[in-house]
C-alpha cells in the first residue's frame, strides 16, 4: 500500500515579511535576521507547521522537552510564548498571530505560505497515492531519465554526506561534556550596593541546588567567591579551577521582584552554550534558583535520578520577608568572617526572623542549628555547649521534618552527633546522607574527612580530602585539620608553611602550624605560631591555651601560670570549657587537677571531650589509669 511521502518544507513566510527558516535555524523579518532564542523558536516551529490547529500546552511540553520532565514549564512555556510575541509585534489581546485558547493553548492564526528555499539541494516530491489516477499510465524517456540522473545525484550526494561527516567530526573532535562547573559570584545590577549581600547568597543558592546533582562537580562558594570582580578571562578561570563550564550571569531585585540572568559557557573555547533570564515574585525565588539549576543541568546533559529531579520540581513558595531574612543569614553565615562573634551573631538573628515569619521554611531552620553550631564551636561565651547544642539539635530535627532531603541539616545532625552526642555510628550515616543529597556539598566534604580522620580511618580521610578539593580547590585548610586529628606533625608542618604563606592573616592557620612544631619537638617555633594566632584572633582562648601550654613545657612557668588564672576566670564566667584549663595543668604537671576539670568537661558535654584522642596537650596524662577509663566512657574509636 502506497503511502504519503514526508514533504520537505524549509521555510514558512508569513505577516507581511517574515520568513521562518528552518534550514538556516533563523527568524528573518524583510531578508534580515530576528534573535529568538532556541525554545521560543522551537515552540514557534511546533505552532506554525500547524497553523490554524490549537497546539495543547502538553504537546509543547512533549515536543521541547520529552516526557517525564521536571522543569517547571508552565512558566518556560509562557515566557517564550511572551518573547515570540515581542519579537512578532503582536498584541495578546488583539492577535494577528498567536491567539491563545485559555487554559488549552495556542493557535497560530495568521496564513502562511510554505516554500522550498532556493538555494540547495531539492528534493522531488512526488504526489500522494490518492492522486495516482492523475498521472498518466506511462512515463516518457526524458522523463524517466530524469528520475534516473536525479535519483543517482541524490545517491551521490547521500554517499558523499556519509563520508564527509564522519571525516569532519574526526577533524574537528568530539565536543567535550560538561562533567564540571563552577558558578561564579552572579552581579548586582539593582543600582544599589546594600543589595550585594542578595546578588551573593542567590549565588549560593545556585551553588546549592546544583550540588545536588551526582553527576556534576560544582565548585564550592568559598573557592569561587575569589572571583568576585575578578579581570581574569574565563578560560583562565576555568584552568585554575579545573572546570569544564562557567556559569555567570546577574541579578536585579526591585522591591518584590527578581530577575536573574544566566548564561553557560563552555570554558576552555569561551563558547557561549545558553542564556535566559527568570523573573518571579521573592516569595518564588526558590522555585527561580530550581529552574535557573534544572536549565544548567539540561544543558549539560546530566544524568538526574527520581528523586534529584524530585528535588527540583518540589521547591515550595515562602513567605518573602522570611526569604529575605534568610538570605542575609546565609551571607553573614558563609560570606563573612566567622571566627569572630559579630557575623555569627547576625546570622543567628536573620535565621531566627526567618523562621518566624515561616514556620515551614526549612533551609531557614538548618541555617540557624548552622549558626549555633559554629557559636558553640567559636566559644568566647558566646554560647554555652549545652545551651548551643540543644537548640541545634531542635533546629535541625525541624528542618528535617519540614524537608526530610535537606543535605545541609544533615551535616549540621552529623557534626551533632559526633560532638554532642559522641554517636560516631550515627555521626557518619548522617554525614553520607548529606553527601548523597548533594555530592558537591562542600561543607559536608570537609566535615566527613576530618570525622574520618578522628575515627582514624586514615585512608579514607585523605581520600575525602582529595575530593574535597576537587569542589574547592582554593579552600586548604580541612587538609591541616586531617593531619592534625590523625597526629600527622610532620605533614601538618609542610601544609603549615605552604597554607601561612598564603592566607598569613587567617588565625586557625598559625594554631594549627603551631600544633605541628610543637608536635614535632620545635617548642620556640611553636610559640611564635601560638603567639601569631592570639594575636590575630583577638585573643581566642584555644589558641590561648596552646601557647600556656607550649609555655608550661618548655618551662617557662611564670607566663604559664598567668594564661591559667586567665582561662580559669573565662570558665567560671562561662566563656570557656573547664577542658582548656585542664591542658595546662597537664603541661604543668598537675595530673589531679587536670583530671578533675577533664570529668567536668565530660559531665557538661563539653564540645572539646571529642578532642581527647588527637590533642597533644594532654600526651602526658595518656598512661594513667583514670585517662583509659575517661577514653571508655567518652567511647573513644582506637
Amino acid at each position: 500500500m502506497a503511502t504519503e511521502p514526508v514533504r520537505i518544507q524549509p521555510a514558512f513566510k508569513f505577516g507581511e515579511d517574515f520568513e521562518l527558516n528552518l534550514r538556516a535555524y533563523e527568524l528573518r523579518r524583510a531578508g534580515q535576521t530576528v534573535k529568538l532564542e532556541p525554545t521560543p523558536f522551537e515552540i514557534l516551529v511546533a505552532l506554525v507547521e500547524q497553523r490554524g490547529n490549537l497546539v495543547g500546552r502538553q504537546q509543547i511540553v512533549e515536543r521541547i522537552w520529552g516526557k517525564d520532565v521536571f522543569l517547571d514549564t508552565d512558566n518556560s512555556i509562557n515566557v517564550s510564548i511572551r518573547k515570540i510575541r515581542q519579537v512578532l509585534g503582536d498584541d495578546p489581546e488583539n492577535p494577528r498571530f498567536i491567539q491563545t485558547v485559555t487554559g488549552k493553548g495556542y493557535r497560530f492564526i495568521a496564513p502562511v505560505v510554505a516554500s522550498e528555499e532556493p538555494r540547495g539541494l531539492h528534493i522531488l516530491e512526488l504526489p500522494p497515492a490518492q492522486q495516482a489516477t492523475d498521472v498518466p499510465a506511462t512515463v516518457s524517456r526524458i522523463d524517466f531519465k530524469r528520475i534516473l540522473v536525479l535519483g543517482l545525484f541524490i545517491a551521490i550526494a547521500s554517499g558523499l554526506t556519509l563520508w564527509l561527516v564522519p571525516a569532519l567530526s574526526r577533524s574537528k573532535g568530539a565536543v567535550a561534556p560538561i562533567h564540571s562547573i563552577a558558578v561564579l559570584p552572579l552581579d548586582n545590577l539593582s543600582g544599589d550596593p546594600s543589595q550585594d549581600y542578595f546578588a551573593d547568597a542567590m549565588t549560593d543558592e545556585l551553588i546549592t541546588d546544583l550540588a545536588k546533582v551526582g553527576a556534576l562537580r560544582v565548585t564550592s562558594r568559598t573557592t569561587v567567591t575569589l572571583y568576585k570582580h575578578t579581570s581574569k578571562n574565563l578560560p583562565q578561570i576555568a584552568r585554575e579551577l579545573n572546570v569544564d563550564g562557567v556559569v555567570e550571569g546577574s541579578v536585579v531585585r526591585s522591591g518584590q521582584r527578581v530577575r536573574i540572568t544566566a548564561q553557560l559557557i563552555r570554558a576552555s573555547a569561551d563558547q557561549h552554550l545558553w542564556a535566559e533570564t527568570y523573573e518571579r515574585d521573592l516569595g518564588d525565588a526558590l522555585r527561580l534558583q530550581s529552574d535557573v539549576a534544572a536549565a544548567i543541568v539540561q544543558q549539560v546533559r546530566a544524568k538526574l535520578t527520581s528523586g534529584q529531579q524530585a528535588q527540583f520540581r518540589l521547591a515550595r513558595a515562602v513567605n518573602p520577608d522570611a526569604y529575605d531574612a534568610y538570605l542575609k543569614g546565609s551571607y553573614y553565615l558563609y560570606n563573612s568572617e566567622v571566627t569572630v562573634p559579630g557575623p555569627l551573631n547576625q546570622a543567628k538573628a536573620n535565621f531566627e526572623e526567618a523562621v518566624r515569619k515561616d514556620p515551614n521554611f526549612s533551609r531557614a531552620y538548618s541555617g540557624l542549628a548552622n549558626a549555633y553550631l559554629y557559636l558553640v564551636f567559636l566559644g568566647q561565651g558566646q554560647v554555652s555547649a549545652q545551651e548551643g547544642f540543644t537548640k541545634a539539635k531542635e533546629d535541625v530535627a525541624k528542618a528535617l521534618e519540614l524537608d526530610p532531603e535537606n543535605a545541609e541539616a544533615y551535616d549540621v545532625l552529623g557534626q551533632l552527633k559526633w560532638h554532642a552526642d559522641l554517636d560516631w555510628n550515627a555521626a557518619d550515616r548522617a554525614f553520607n546522607q548529606s553527601l548523597a543529597l548533594a555530592p558537591s556539598y562542600s561543607c559536608a566534604l570537609e566535615d566527613r574527612a576530618l570525622f574520618l580522620a578522628f575515627m582514624g580511618r586514615s585512608a579514607d580521610a585523605l581520600a575525602e580530602v582529595e575530593k574535597s578539593k576537587q569542589v574547592d580547590p582554593l579552600a586548604t585548610e580541612v587538609e591541616l585539620g586531617v593531619y592534625f586529628q590523625l597526629r600527622d606533625w610532620n605533614r601538618l608542618v609542610e601544609a603549615g608553611l605552604r597554607e601561612t604563606s598564603v592566607n598569613p592573616t587567617e588565625w586557625t592557620v598559625h594554631a594549627d602550624l603551631g600544633a605541628g612544631l610543637e608536635g614535632t619537638g620545635k617548642l620556640p617555633e611553636a610559640i611564635a605560631e601560638y603567639q601569631k594566632a592570639v594575636d590575630l584572633s583577638n585573643g581566642n582562648l584555644d589558641a590561648v591555651a596552646s601557647l600556656g601550654h607550649a609555655y608550661a613545657v618548655i618551662g617557662n612557668r611564670a607566663a604559664a601560670e598567668k594564661i591559667l588564672r586567665r582561662l580559669e576566670q573565662a570558665s567560671k564566667m562561662g566563656q570557656a570549657s573547664p577542658y582548656l584549663a585542664a591542658t595546662l595543668y597537664a603541661g604543668l604537671g598537675n595530673k589531679g587537677k587536670a583530671f578533675e576539670l577533664l570529668e567536668k568537661s565530660y559531665r557538661e558535654r563539653s564540645l572539646d571531650v571529642a578532642s581527647l584522642k588527637p590533642d597533644l596537650r594532654i600526651d602526658n596524662l595518656r598512661s594513667d589509669r583514670r585517662f583509659e577509663n575517661l577514653l571508655s566512657r567518652v567511647r573513644l574509636p582506637n
